[in-house]
């Protein structure tokens, strides 16, 4: 019997010769950290549809972005649930907004860790849309100078990044302009780049509140069938200036992610969203699956399909496991 000559076990005999050979590594510098922050103080009110994540008042948002800082996560973005809502969704850029007075606090409080604003109007209109409303309809003209505005104004207040997720056509330029006509062109924009219209978002806007109070985002979220869409959208939001960009979900967009690293020449992200967040705690907590061993999976298989940050409600729990 002929034995054979290549014996790849050879180098899966043990946990340290795994590690020597590894061809992707995670690291808590990897992750992004997602906080939901609301109005109060002492304010800690659980999200039911994803397991261990919170919606936090300002200074319980600060205990957390400094537990996240205490294991090596580098970086949070945050969302920011208003108390009062209206049809443009003014509190997006008011100087007393609540992302804003989070950005402050944080920067005060953390001031090595990098701070992402998420710039989008849903958690702020009282229509859930993520744009103002014209004849019926999300009007991507008219939602520029407000998404512009948000932007300007999360940076005064602290942000090292922002980050529009609205999917309006020339957004990109538009913060971009205001950025720099506000003298603050040194703020790097990561952008949504190429989002979905995905069924995954749901437990989300639960925590956000911004579920569309009519008709849904397909108009302005992109085709799951469209790998050429998002390689079309990349480079457009390049065109216009942006430093970073994301593919948004991850796990079910795994091509989509490899196929943009694999073209463009600039940092990638991928949103590890809530719906694949719940689905792993959810056959966890049923004791169908190992919950840390398919977490671990999970955000491996998105670091290599291409993704250099991955922006994950298991941040810490993975930074944990990592360091230990």
């Amino acid at each position: 019997m002929a034995y054979p000559i290549h014996r790849p076990r050879r180098l899966r005999r043990t946990e340290a010769l795994r590690r020597m050979v590894r061809e992707t590594e995670l690291r808590p510098s990897d992750f992004i950290y997602p906080l939901f922050v609301v109005e109060g103080r002492g304010v800690r009110t659980p999200v039911p549809s994803m397991p261990g994540i919170d919606n936090l008042s300002v200074d319980l948002a600060v205990e957390e972005a400094k537990r996240a800082r205490a294991v090596g996560v580098p970086s949070v973005i945050l969302f920011g649930i208003p108390g009062h809502k209206d049809p443009r969704g003014s509190g997006a850029w008011a100087e007393d907004g609540i992302v804003q007075k989070a950005l402050r606090a944080l920067k005060d409080s953390v001031p090595e860790l990098q701070l992402i604003a998420d710039i989008c109007l849903c958690e702020y209109t009282d229509h859930g849309h993520c744009g103002v409303i014209h004849g019926g309809e999300v009007d991507n003209d008219q939602s520029l100078p407000l998404l512009a505005q948000m932007a300007v104004s999360c940076a005064r207040a602290g942000a090292d990044i922002v980050a529009p997720s609205d999917m309006m056509d020339g957004r990109v330029a538009a913060i971009r302009t205001a950025l720099d006509g506000a003298a603050l062109s040194r703020t790097p924009i990561l952008s949504y780049a190429a989002k979905y219209a995905s069924g995954f978002y749901g437990p989300f806007r639960e925590a956000a509140q911004s579920t569309p109070q009519f008709g849904d985002r397909r108009g302005y979220q992109m085709d799951p069938g469209n790998v050429r869409e998002a390689l079309k959208e990349v480079a457009l939001d390049l065109e216009e200036g942006a430093d970073l960009v994301m593919v948004k979900p991850a796990l079910s967009y795994l091509d989509v992610i490899a196929r943009v690293k694999e073209r463009f020449d600039v940092p990638v992200a991928a949103y590890n969203v809530s719906g694949e967040y719940a689905m792993v705690k959810a056959a966890a907590a049923n004791g169908w699956i190992d919950g840390q061993r398919v977490m671990m999976e999970v955000l491996t298989s998105i670091k290599r399909a291409g993704a250099d940050l991955i922006l994950t409600y298991h941040a810490v729990e993975a930074a944990e496991l990592l360091n230990s």
